[in-house]
């Protein structure tokens, strides 16, 4: 893996140009967004509490997520990638774990609702905060491994950012994969949907149903899901049949997520809007002192 000028093939200058702008325009929203959703709980002591600390979670890894697309947009602008081999592992690695903390946060989120809503108790910080500890070092442990040569991490088609290499298609990669979507994908949206749908039955029938049960496991299905069939199409068949294009349009749909995920559950929540105007009230307060 060596850094160039060349285009990579199936790309014009013009379209990985488009590519580093779609990048940077999904980077700043997600970093923006959830850096208000950061910004409100670290200023709001009312915001403070076990279940908005999993949507913090939550919000850290979408902003790790963020800034991954960040430097793959300046790359994509460069139309190279500067940072040499040991970059794109890095880049990788950083990419990867963010990533599947994001998922796995998500499947978090809806255990702790799940908890709220059906068993009328709060979530303690004995609770939530073992519970962002693991789902920070499983994403870090399962990351890791391709750097330890289960998996193995290198250039997506527009050369320009790094992922998890499903090009090989070799049973190293089969095997690091399959394990590592059940453990990642397949049981976080397991949980993200039972959770929901056990609330759905239980709230339906008080009928103080005011949580969208369907949406979270759309949107992990959605945001996700074209990553996850890419992988599985790259191991059971020869991926090199897809244009690198198309190759491309699950990772700009999952740099998405962080943007959709700040507003479902930060901003439809009110997470935001609350922190930003009790931080705004409290200036106001301390200005009308001074004077």
């Amino acid at each position: 893996m060596t850094a160039t000028r060349a285009l990579p093939a199936g790309f014009g200058e013009l379209e990985v140009l488009a590519i580093g702008i779609v990048l940077l325009m999904e980077a700043l929203s997600g970093i923006s967004l959830n850096g208000l959703t950061i910004f409100s709980f670290c200023k709001t002591p009312d915001l403070r509490t076990p279940s908005n600390l999993l949507v913090l979670s939550l919000a850290l890894a979408d902003t790790g997520i963020s800034l991954n697309a960040l430097v793959a947009a300046v790359s994509s602008l460069l139309r190279r990638w500067p940072h040499g081999s040991e970059g794109c592992r890095v880049h990788g690695f950083q990419g990867f774990a963010t990533a599947l903390a994001s998922i796995c946060g998500s499947a978090a989120i809806a255990w702790g609702r799940y908890h709220h809503y059906c068993t009328r108790r709060q979530l303690a910080w004995d609770t939530a905060i073992p519970l962002v500890l693991f789902v920070w070092l499983s994403s870090a442990f399962w990351a890791s491994l391709p750097l330890m040569g289960w998996g193995h991490y290198d250039y997506e088609p527009v050369g320009t950012c790094c992922t998890l290499d499903y090009s090989r298609g070799d049973r190293n990669f089969i095997s690091f994969l399959f394990t590592m979507a059940f453990f990642n994908f397949l049981v976080p949206l397991f949980i993200t949907h039972t959770s929901y749908r056990f609330m759905e039955q239980k709230l339906s029938r008080s009928g103080h149903l005011q949580v969208n049960t369907t949406l979270p496991g759309r949107m992990l299905l959605l945001g996700w899901g074209p990553y996850a069939l890419l992988y599985l199409y790259a191991a059971v068949a020869d991926v090199s049949f897809i244009s690198p294009k198309l190759q491309m349009v699950p990772a700009l749909i999952a740099k998405t997520m962080p943007t959709i995920n700040a507003i479902n559950y930060a901003l439809r929540s009110e997470m935001v809007c609350r922190g930003t105007w009790q931080c705004r009230s409290a200036q106001k307060s301390k200005q009308d002192r001074t004077q």
